[in-house]
């Protein structure tokens, strides 16, 4: 008998902290998205400046692939760290991302297209056409900064 009201109270305990274990964490900030975008954006600059210099000194081209995957994961998430309302102190985005939305998902997406090229040239051992792939994602990426970036 003394377990029944063990097991009922145990039970009792338990159905709040599943149900608050279950319960969807509540949406980040818009100054917590701005930072995770800057931090994001900062690093995949670092990426395309790392892979210029590697490539430039020589490093197997093949061996860059696994960086090179992640600007193309990161090229692809572009407009969604971008959602409507994260336009805030301290963002360097212009409004244009919001107001000119098409043609910023153009833009993100010519710089996953220049990746994916940059990609298949270091799959490729090609060091020239890696060099010019770099140089036209670079391209596409200054390109966006000069419409969308204070």
């Amino acid at each position: 008998m003394i377990r029944s009201p063990l097991l009922l109270a145990c039970a009792l305990v338990a159905l709040p902290l599943a149900a608050a274990a279950q319960a969807p964490d509540p949406p980040p900030s818009p100054e917590a998205i701005v930072g995770e975008r800057q931090s994001l954006m900062s690093q995949g600059g670092g990426d395309l400046a790392a892979l210029k210099k590697a490539a430039g000194a020589g490093e197997a081209l093949e061996t860059l692939t696994p960086r090179i995957e992640r600007l193309i994961r990161w090229s692809e998430t572009l407009p969604g760290m971008f959602p409507e309302g994260s336009n805030v102190a301290p963002t360097g985005a212009r409004d244009e991302v919001w107001d000119d939305r098409a043609g910023f998902e153009a833009k993100a997406a010519a710089f996953a297209t220049a990746a994916r090229a940059l990609a298949a040239a270091a799959q490729a051992g090609d060091r020239t056409a890696f060099m010019a792939r770099w140089t036209e994602a670079r391209a596409t990426c200054a390109g966006c900064h000069n419409l969308y970036k204070n």
